[in-house]
Parts: structure tokens; C-alpha cells; sequence
């Protein structure tokens, strides 16, 4: 299999147009070129880490704080859900669990294993690691699902004596760890999957400028 980068090719990033190897900026958007971006790397691990350290108080602080008459409650994210599943809400409980906890998780352990296969090499296939990688591109849009929720229940559910809803911390940073995944997602140079005759090296891996006139 020819690759682009063995015709002496390479894309712009930004508007897809082809141009020949060692353009430096796109004639069509202006943007820079580069082959590889050597240092894509290190900024999907920083992004992942922040992402990762928001998720922890995004699950262990309440996400919705509800005020009645009678009662004051704190909800955690799985706590509601399993409020939820005790009253018979069993659809709702598991599309919370899913939207919350299974696809956070997910996205951070596929994104890691992304980032260690070009590192270290990978058993999977190039077109399952790209498979991979768009899937967890596409359900990044899909992940704000309680941020909206808890939004909507703000702004509808202000009776004032009554009854009041209010976001709580874990709101922002269950949207902090969303926006840092999505950039670590984003930061992540597909392009290095594609390389599979040899792994990143340790230079490389620093961003050595001889890699960039590749």
C-alpha cells in the first residue's frame, strides 16, 4: 500500500487539500503543513491528564442540588442514578450510567491506548486503531448530555419557597473534563497510526526538528 507521504504528498489538516511534500502552508487556508506534528504527543497526554484529574471531583462531588419544603438533597452522578434505578427508572438510570461513566472511561482508555500504540506499537490494525479514533471523535459532541440536563432542571424547576434546583460543582467539572478530553482527542495526529514499519522514538517523541523536514 502507497501512502500519500510515499508519493511525496502530504494534506492540510485544517482543509484536506493535497500539496506536495515540503509545502509549508496551505495555499488554499493558509495553514501550516507538516507531515507529522512531532510534539502531538505530549499535548494529547497533558490534555488527557487535566481531563482525567477533573473527572474524579466530577463524579465524587454532587452534580444537582435539589431544595423542597421538606427536604435538601445532593446528588452524585451515580447516586442519582441509582435513585433512579430504585424507583423503577431503570432506562433512565442506565442511559445516566452509559452517558456519564461508561463513555468517559471509555474515551480515556482508547485515547491512552491510541497514544501508547504509536509510542510503543499496537496488536490491533491500523484501520481499527483509525476505527477507534473517529468513534471517540463523533461521541465527544454526545457527552454534555448531563451538563445539558442538569441546565434544563435549573432553569425549569424554580418554584421559590417551593422548590428550587440548582447545578452543583460537579457540573463544571464534568464540562471541564469533557472540553479537555475532546482537545486530547482533538491534539492527536491520526496520521501517525499510518507509520507501521516503526514506532515513535524517544527523539521523535520530543519533537525533534529532523522529523518535521520528513
Amino acid at each position: 500500500m502507497i501512502t500519500a507521504r510515499d508519493a511525496g504528498l502530504v494534506a492540510c489538516r485544517r482543509c484536506t487539500r493535497v500539496w506536495p511534500m515540503g509545502t509549508e502552508y496551505c495555499g488554499r487556508c493558509g495553514h501550516e503543513i507538516t507531515s507529522r506534528h512531532t510534539k502531538s504527543l505530549q499535548r494529547v497526554w497533558a490534555w488527557w491528564m487535566v481531563g482525567l484529574a477533573c473527572y474524579v471531583p466530577a463524579n465524587v462531588l454532587p452534580m444537582l442540588h435539589t431544595r423542597t419544603l421538606v427536604m435538601v438533597d445532593e446528588s452524585t452522578i451515580i447516586g442519582g442514578a441509582a435513585e433512579l434505578a430504585q424507583h423503577g427508572n431503570w432506562g433512565v438510570a442506565i442511559v445516566i450510567l452509559v452517558a456519564s461513566v461508561l463513555i468517559p472511561m471509555g474515551k480515556f482508555a482508547v485515547i491512552a491506548a491510541l497514544a501508547l500504540g504509536v509510542r510503543h506499537g499496537s496488536q490491533l490494525s491500523e484501520l481499527r486503531r483509525q476505527q477507534l479514533f473517529e468513534i471517540v471523535e463523533y461521541i465527544g459532541r454526545w457527552s454534555m448530555i448531563d451538563v445539558f440536563v442538569v441546565a434544563l432542571l435549573s432553569s425549569l424547576v424554580q418554584l421559590g419557597a417551593l422548590a428550587a434546583v440548582a447545578p452543583g460543582p460537579a457540573s463544571l467539572y464534568f464540562a471541564l473534563s469533557v472540553i479537555f478530553t475532546m482537545l486530547s482527542a482533538q491534539a492527536f495526529d491520526s496520521r501517525l497510526i499510518w507509520d507501521p514499519d516503526t514506532t515513535v522514538t524517544h527523539d521523535e517523541y520530543q519533537g525533534a526538528p529532523e522529523r518535521r523536514a520528513e
